[in-house]
């Protein structure tokens, strides 16, 4: 099936998602959208859908213009779509996933389970994904989840299928056994488009690229196009993507944890008899898919979580009683996960924001008086330090892009005299160009002997970061293995593999 999309607006008040975009889907087809996250692609994807209506612009179908008032209709008229955040109900059977929402019955009005569970069998056996349509969702690995929706999708006769960030929350190998399961969607004849901001995804399974930025088609572009030119594309001017860091000079263990376990609110333990050191002058990252526990460990060495054992040393010092301020005032710095949340406050200035972490006493604060000055002068030169692009220090923190968003928080940590620097999903939703800022200003902050924890999911920034990388799987580490390690053991290790030969192995 062809799909056409015609000049397609979509504006929420004031801002202008989609601006004019034309997109064009041959069938049989892996056409590849392309664009840093707040870009338009998703947007562009749920007018698709008809989880929104456009403003201007028509969708057209084999040449036959539709009308979505929802998805029904769009999956009526033969278009699928994955979600970044699956659409499954845990405590339903895989065949039960499948037919909900076109639910067959048999005489009688009861539920025809049979059916369902056929069908799953069919299309599992034409593509080969082993899937027992009496299991619960619950129990499958992410990546066999992910091929159920792919079954529901396939299961309504889905013609053009849309595959929304799918890699998200994969591993290196499930995202490689997605590529061939895209490819095995195109050569049965379906088109697909592909949403990412993943160069070498894109670069791999693409039959066509188009970039959007800041809501509109700025090009479009061949898979051979190198990682260079399609982050010029997508950036709009030149970015180096290569991470240049000379070799660690370890000191002291600075930073050591050792038989740490956190419970969460709901008395499950999410962070199972960790143990690891960071020494000064270091880079150790944290990898895993999210979920495994690494929000929590994080949260457990800034003194966020109660319900913590173990012990967490820095400088000699224990951190796991203390609290946040404590930890703050140990030297401290930390980059949330969620900026936006837990990182900012979006109604404060830029300037209020960079002196968060010291509203409590000088230089910002002298016998309880506010110093205006002092803090104008520090704001200053701070946002011309960190390059944050905004029309002044009172620019309130809500109203900056993503990317400068993250540059007032990295600002703000980075700012200050230093013990330990942990940054969490650091370059979570930025642009390829300030992504090279942020990984700039952390190498820094290791070469100058600072001990560096960085908690990510990207598997390309741990590998571009790291001196040494310790995989989290199901609350607990793997293994602690060199920053050179390679893709794929770290990919295994991810599924809880334990390595060949660990420096430490849980």
């Amino acid at each position: 099936m062809k799909l056409e999309l015609r000049g397609i607006t979509k504006r929420f008040g004031a801002l202008v998602a989609n601006d004019h975009i034309d997109l064009t889907v041959e069938p049989g087809e892996i056409h590849c959208l392309l664009g840093e996250n707040g870009a338009g692609k998703s947007t562009l994807m749920n007018v698709l859908y008809g989880l929104y209506q456009a403003d201007d612009g028509e969708i057209l179908l084999d040449d036959v213009v539709q009308r979505f008032s929802g998805p029904g209709d769009a999956m009526a008229a033969g278009i699928g779509m994955v979600h970044q955040h699956f659409m499954l109900i845990p405590v339903f059977t895989v065949a039960e996933n499948v037919m909900l929402g076109h639910e067959k019955t048999r005489a009688g009005g009861r539920l025809d389970i049979a059916a369902a569970r056929e069908q799953v069998r069919a299309i599992s056996s034409r593509f080969g994904f082993d899937i027992d349509p009496d299991a619960l969702v619950d129990d499958l690995p992410v990546g066999v989840q992910q091929r159920v929706e792919i079954i529901k999708a396939l299961s309504r006769d889905a013609k053009v299928l849309v595959f929304d960030e799918p890699t998200a929350v994969l591993t290196p190998q499930e995202t490689d056994e997605l590529m061939v399961i895209m490819r095995q969607l195109k050569e049965a004849g379906t088109s697909i488009v592909f949403i990412t901001h993943k160069l070498r995804e894109v670069r791999e399974v693409a039959d066509r690229i188009t970039v959007i930025r800041l809501g509109k088609v700025v090009g479009q572009a061949s898979p051979t196009a190198t990682n260079t030119e399609l982050a010029s594309l997508m950036v709009g001017r030149a970015v180096e993507l290569t991470v240049h860091k000379d070799p660690a000079k370890p000191g002291n263990a600075d930073l050591v944890v050792k038989n740490l376990s956190v419970i969460d609110h709901r008395g499950q333990l999410v962070v199972n008899n960790v143990s690891f050191e960071v020494h000064a002058g270091e880079i150790l990252a944290i990898a895993g898919v999210q979920g495994n526990g690494q929000t929590e460990l994080t949260e457990a060495i800034m003194g966020l979580q109660p319900r913590v054992t173990g012990s967490i040393m820095l400088d000699g010092n224990e951190l796991r009683k203390a609290s946040v301020r404590t930890v703050l005032d140990a030297g401290v710095g930390f980059v949330p996960e969620d900026r936006s949340e837990d990182g900012l406050i979006a109604e404060f200035t830029i300037a209020e924001n960079l002196m968060l972490d010291r509203s409590n006493g000088e230089p910002f604060v002298k016998a309880g008086t506010l110093q205006l000055g002092t803090l104008a002068e520090f704001a200053e030169k701070t946002i011309v330090e960190f390059d944050i692009r905004a029309q002044g220090i009172g620019t309130h923190a809500g109203k900056l892009s993503g990317g400068n968003q993250q540059k007032v928080v990295l600002a703000r940590e980075l700012s200050r005299s230093l013990r330990l620097f942990v940054a969490a999903q650091p370059t979570r939703g930025l642009d390829v160009g300030s992504i090279e800022f942020v990984h700039t200003r952390i190498i820094a902050t290791r070469d100058a002997g600072t001990p560096v924890l960085v908690v990510s999911t990207e598997l390309d920034e741990v590998v571009a970061l790291a001196d040494r990388i310790a995989v989290m799987y199901r609350g607990g580490i793997v293994g602690i293995v060199p920053g050179t390690t390679p893709r794929s053991v770290l990919g295994l290790m991810m599924a809880g593999e334990l390595p060949s030969t660990p420096e430490v192995a849980a």
